[in-house]
């Protein structure tokens, strides 16, 4: 089975790629949409999140958006959150693996978004960047509700470089020429890994 990190900076499009590997039943594995169930209420780490942040809890839920705040303008902050996280999306992760070997599957996708800023593509035998122009990348983020030129600025210097990630992927799937080009590129990966 092949294993393809799926990567990108903010606002590079990499939930469209994600969705168009899935659309060509290629099963994929979203490290976001895990950490979102890890902390709905009830969730594996909802009681952890609480005990770390309790400024966070709103209504019986977590804020995200207040938690956002909190750990990127505190680089301890963040640390605890993602030891709280990490473990438990890998965990994910790994069940994910399990039962799409025991499927006999040819290809599957992990979407990382942090992929080579946590060591990911190591578990990868592929990896793929999506990228699209900088001028693209800030118009779609800050179309984006909630997010300011100072919060764009904050995620991206916690984010390595398109540039770097570009240089050390196997593949670079561009998103900024329209769907049907950005299809085409992910077919032909697909074609050729399945």
């Amino acid at each position: 089975m092949v294993i393809l990190g799926l990567t990108g900076s903010i606002g590079m499009g990499k939930s469209t790629a994600a969705a168009m590997f899935r659309y060509l039943g290629v099963p994929v594995h979203d490290a976001d949409a895990t950490n979102h169930l890890l902390m709905t209420p009830g969730g594996p780490a909802f009681d952890q999140v609480i005990s770390a942040f309790p400024e966070v809890l709103r209504n019986g839920r977590i804020d995200r958006q207040m938690l956002g705040k909190i750990v990127f303008a505190d680089g301890r902050a963040l640390k605890k959150l993602e030891a709280i996280l990490h473990p438990l999306i890998r965990a994910a992760e790994i069940r994910f693996l399990r039962s799409q070997r025991m499927l006999g599957r040819k290809l599957v996708v992990l979407d990382i978004p942090l992929l080579y800023e946590t060591g990911g593509e190591k578990r990868c035998d592929i990896v793929a960047v999506v990228s699209a122009p900088g001028f693209v990348q800030r118009q779609r983020v800050l179309a984006r509700q909630g997010m300011t030129d100072e919060k764009f600025s904050a995620i991206l210097s916690k984010q390595m470089p398109d540039m770097e990630k570009r240089k050390r992927a196997d593949y670079v799937i561009p998103t900024g020429l329209g769907r049907a080009v950005t299809f085409q590129y992910i077919q032909g990966i697909v074609d050729h890994l399945s």
